[in-house]
């Protein structure tokens, strides 16, 4: 399927890879139906390649994924067929359907229906608000350099906490008068009043959406926190990574690998050497490095693995390569593993 946000184009194929049918359908709920029913006319739907199942297609992903048909993530065209054809949505759907049909596209979509879910909802609002926030801050301060002198000394010297509360206590709406009427001082009063209100409606956005998932991560994945180095930030980032059905991920190298942390060949010669993994999701990425950072600060058994092979000639940046690819392997296994459900 190639996916749109108001249409999806759909091609089935056969086994031979012969197009057996194109057609549009609807990006709503009757579309979905519509479309399962015209491809299952060809025959039993057992695969589904769909582009943008994190965006555009997610909707159609979860529908499918909920009647039983596996679906893969089409991420990726074949460029050089791009150029030979050209480009159009029929052929896009085409090649998404031979993108699954060879085994090009291994990837399985995300079931975006249970917990995983809902803190990807919370994390994105979080972000947006610590953005706002920054972006205020900035400002306020900006504000402050080009105040008048009188208004910077009084402020001088007050630390973050108590320069916003003070700002706060500056507007005073009920005495607005006209634009003609206000002074310089007047309206830059106001104006850090204003920021400093937004900052602190955004700070209490983001303690409500830090104290979600926190919440969420205790209810559905607790053997994480148990981890050294693992807090409700950290492991909401992995569980977005992983998605709502870990078994799409057949093995822990699957996991490193879409985490950027697998090992990847630089040998040559007599010189046998791994680099870094510049690829994957780099948010997990920043996640295991965290992990790795925490443990060095406080766990013995990582200082000493570290020291260890200092010794034995590896690089700083090898180390850190082998320990975040140690965490992604814990993890995995934490995530995979079922955890019991909760009595009533």
């Amino acid at each position: 399927m190639d996916t749109h946000r108001d249409a999806h184009v759909a091609a089935v194929l056969a086994v031979t890879g012969a197009v057996l049918a194109t057609d549009e359908f609807p990006a709503t709920a009757a579309g979905y139906r519509d479309l399962l029913k015209w491809a299952s006319r060809s025959g039993v739907v057992r695969r589904a390649g769909v582009e943008g199942t994190g965006s555009y297609g997610a909707s159609l992903s979860r529908y499918l994924l909920a009647q039983g048909v596996d679906v893969l993530d089409v991420n990726r065209m074949d460029r050089a067929d791009r150029r030979r054809r050209g480009k159009s949505d029929p052929l896009d759907a085409q090649n998404a359907a031979r993108a699954v049909l060879s085994g090009r596209t291994r990837a399985r979509a995300k079931a975006g229906d249970g917990p995983v879910q809902i803190a990807r909802m919370y994390k994105l609002t979080k972000v947006s608000a610590v953005k706002a926030r920054t972006q205020a801050v900035n400002q306020l301060k900006a504000v402050l350099i080009t105040a008048d002198p009188a208004l910077r000394e009084e402020l001088a010297g007050l630390g973050n906490a108590e320069l916003l509360r003070t700002c706060a206590g500056f507007t005073d709406l009920s005495s607005r008068g006209e634009v003609g009427e206000e002074s310089v001082l007047q309206a830059t009063r106001i104006t850090l009043g204003l920021l400093a209100g937004r900052i602190g409606q955004l700070s209490a956005q983001i303690r409500e959406v830090d104290a979600r998932l926190a919440r969420l991560v205790e209810r559905s994945a607790p053997q994480l926190l148990e981890v050294v180095g693992i807090g409700p930030d950290t492991a909401v980032a992995l569980l977005i990574t992983v998605g709502d059905n870990p078994e799409r991920l057949g093995s822990e190298a699957a996991f490193a690998a879409l985490c950027g942390v697998s090992p990847v060949e630089r040998s040559s010669g007599r010189r046998q050497f791994r680099r870094l993994n510049r690829g994957g999701d780099r948010q997990a990425n920043a996640a295991l490095h965290r992990i790795v950072f925490t443990r060095l600060r406080v766990d013995p058994r990582t200082q000493n693995y570290f020291e260890r092979r200092l010794k034995e000639g590896k690089t700083r940046r090898e180390i850190i390569r082998c320990l975040k690819r140690y965490a992604a392997r814990e993890v995995f296994h934490l995530i995979e593993q079922p955890q019991p459900e909760p009595c009533a």
